[in-house]
């Protein structure tokens, strides 16, 4: 019988990875030239307005790990660009990146499969850019799709993790600093992670308690995406961690 908080745990770094990987890459830079955006309110318009034309409160409730003050100034500096067309060149540009890094990997369509099968039995709750991402038509290629479901599900283990981190008592800061991470531009120190997302020092040293809550906040988050993997069976579930480890 498969395990699929396991299964959570042994795919999560990957998808991570390669889920949130074209959001450094020269697709989106070209983007920003063409819109006239700089990263950041990019970063934001794209990825965040999947959730409509909001206040920036609600976009800080779902970008959870960078300061608030942050989310507020690069929302507001991109609101020249509409939602709807900041979710549609985002994507664009997660679909061209995913053609050119995934293009010649012979197992897209099964992952992508997979993976959509992981993505439309999950449940919604705590998840609100996995949610709005989900509802993102998909692309009919295979490496554009296989990839924008990697992000799709990169959103959920996003928004759960945020649910368990406040579960256990930390704050979004006290999470980011007491761990390295993995990121698109690989695994980064939890300072360095505080930096990129310009939390204003002097920054705390995590404690023993904070780090035992920083690694229980992990496990639950395990534990929460588990449903969503539940629907692989063991043999399905073998695949999808071989075929992410082959990408990686």
């Amino acid at each position: 019988m498969a395990d699929p908080q396991a299964t959570a745990a042994a795919v999560k770094d990957a998808i991570g990875r390669y889920g949130g990987g074209f959001m450094i890459s020269r697709e989106v830079k070209a983007l920003g030239e063409r819109t006239g955006l700089d990263l950041w309110p990019l970063y934001f318009r794209g990825r965040c307005g999947v959730l409509g034309e909001v206040d920036a409160d609600v976009v800080c409730s779902a970008a959870a790990f960078f300061p608030a003050e942050r989310v507020r100034k690069n929302w507001e500096a991109g609101r020249a660009l509409p939602v709807g067309e900041a979710v549609q060149l985002y994507a664009g540009a997660c679909r061209e990146w995913g053609r050119r890094r995934l293009g010649s990997f012979a197992g897209a369509a099964r992952l992508a499969g997979l993976l959509e099968r992981v993505a439309a039995g999950a449940d919604v709750l705590g998840a609100p850019l996995f949610a709005g991402w989900r509802a993102v038509p998909l692309p009919e290629d295979a490496p554009a799709r296989a990839t924008q479901l990697m992000h799709v599900l990169r959103e959920l283990r996003g928004g759960l993790h945020a649910v368990a981190v406040l579960a256990e008592g930390l704050t979004p800061l006290q999470a980011v600093l007491c761990d390295s991470h993995e990121t698109p531009r690989g695994r980064v120190s939890g300072r360095d992670m505080a930096l990129f997302h310009e939390w204003p020092e002097p920054y705390p040293e995590p404690g023993p308690e904070i780090a035992a809550r920083r690694a229980r906040a992990e496990e639950l988050t395990d534990r929460l995406m588990a449903p969503a993997f539940a629907v692989l069976d063991e043999a399905e579930s073998a695949e999808l961690v071989a075929l992410l480890g082959a990408l990686a």
